[in-house]
């Protein structure tokens, strides 16, 4: 009874939030976002029309001055035979010269054209931050659970719902938001260093090679640029993520994020902070590749059977669900032994002696290929939906923000 009130407000937050989220910030910067759209509209416009007027009045002046001419030549008996310099006769001379010339396109001003830039970059990374910080926040229950089946399988045997009871029984309610600061600056700087350098190295790989050799070589820009774009973001999140993990496999190590920090410090310096660093790669960074190369594979293959610029935002927003769905669940698999051997490293302390690689043999010669998938139904439940809801809340804040002006290869 307790556990099923507990699930019913869980759901309710989650679903007041991003109900929330939607009325009070992405309505109004999509209201905002249209009528600016028709601002540079009528803008457009109105430059296209100040500057064909006075183009084609200098072409009429220019053609009358040009006939003037070529009448005093006749004149003079100059076109009354054929030159052997200028072979034409004077109706085709009149001809060319009236031939209308090419109209300027106007350049728009930087106010009204889209970002680019660190401008631009900015606002991507502060995306990334947001989305990732806020799915990861939201299912630390879920992922509280999951860090107790990888550690302690044999304690924590009943599955996501029954770990959850397990927890607020042994431990109350309270229990399942520890890890949450953590968790919450942790993925805030991963999520920026992520999306962010992600855009900004596959904008810089699609300069450096065009845009048609880009196309042809798309797959290998997105894992290039997914992968050192989460390397980055692991040198930041590592520390967050070591305290997370002792925190919750550890109950009673410290009394929050700061205080753990301390402990972990206090334990192994700062180069207990990065003992998991190995295994946070050998998790995020395949993570990361599966996750960017089936979502904009599965996007590219969504296009090719409807026409995105017809879609309402509702409908853009249901794809990249979508996508997100498949690409979670496929990172989700490609990731999960390391994560599980990260959980293990930071459950504790390393044995006198042993030096990192060798614990990690260790560790992976007593999980074996069985253990090493423990906890993956818990994963798949929470993953799979992150990556869902991340990729949708990082289109929506994208839009909203304005940063549209990257470059989407096809």
């Amino acid at each position: 009874m307790f556990l099923t009130r507990v699930i019913s407000v869980t759901n309710f937050f989650v679903a007041t939030s991003a109900l929330t989220f939607q009325v009070a910030v992405l309505y109004p910067w999509h209201k905002q976002l249209d009528e600016d759209f028709e601002k540079l509209k009528k803008e457009h416009l109105r430059v296209l029309h100040t500057i064909k007027a006075p183009t084609d009045t200098a072409s009429a002046e220019k053609s009358q001055g040009i006939l003037e001419m070529l009448g005093g030549l006749s004149r003079w008996g100059l076109l009354s035979r054929p030159s052997p310099v200028s072979p034409l006769p004077a109706p085709a001379l009149v001809a060319v010269a009236e031939i209308p010339q090419p109209i300027p396109q106007p350049s728009l001003s930087p106010s009204l054209n889209q970002l680019s830039g660190s401008a631009l970059y900015l606002r991507y990374a502060l995306a990334g931050a947001v989305c990732c910080s806020f799915t990861h926040a939201v299912l630390t229950p879920i992922d509280i659970v999951k860090t107790r089946i990888q550690v302690n399988p044999t304690t924590y045997n009943h599955g996501i719902y029954g770990g959850l009871r397990q927890v607020v029984v042994g431990e109350g309610a309270g229990a399942l938001a520890t890890g949450l600061g953590p968790t919450t600056v942790g993925y805030l700087l991963q999520g920026a260093f992520k999306f962010g350098g992600y855009e900004y190295l596959k904008s810089r790989a699609i300069d450096s090679l065009g845009y048609e050799k880009a196309s042809q070589n798309r797959y290998a820009i997105y894992l290039g640029s997914a992968a050192m774009a989460e390397v980055a973001g692991d040198l930041v999140l590592c520390p967050f993520e070591a305290v997370r993990i002792r925190l919750v496999s550890q109950p009673g190590f410290a009394r929050g994020m700061v205080d753990g920090f301390a402990g972990l410090i206090r334990e192994g310096g700062i180069r207990g902070l990065y003992s998991g660093l190995g295994p946070i790669m050998l998790k995020q960074v395949p993570y990361t590749m599966a996750t960017f190369i089936v979502y904009e594979n599965a996007l590219e293959q969504a296009y090719k059977w409807v026409d995105r610029t017809t879609l309402s935002s509702p409908a853009v927003t249901g794809i990249n669900l979508g996508a997100g769905l498949i690409a979670g669940i496929a990172a989700t698999l490609v990731s999960q032994p390391a994560d599980t051997m990260l959980s293990k490293i930071n459950q504790g302390k390393a044995e006198p002696g042993e030096g990192p690689l060798r614990r990690l043999w260790r560790i992976a010669g007593d999980m074996g290929l069985r253990g090493s998938y423990a906890g993956v139904r818990a994963r798949l439940v929470m993953v799979g939906g992150m990556t869902a809801l991340q990729l949708a809340v990082y289109g929506d804040i994208k839009k909203a923000l304005g940063a549209t002006g990257g470059i989407e290869i096809r």
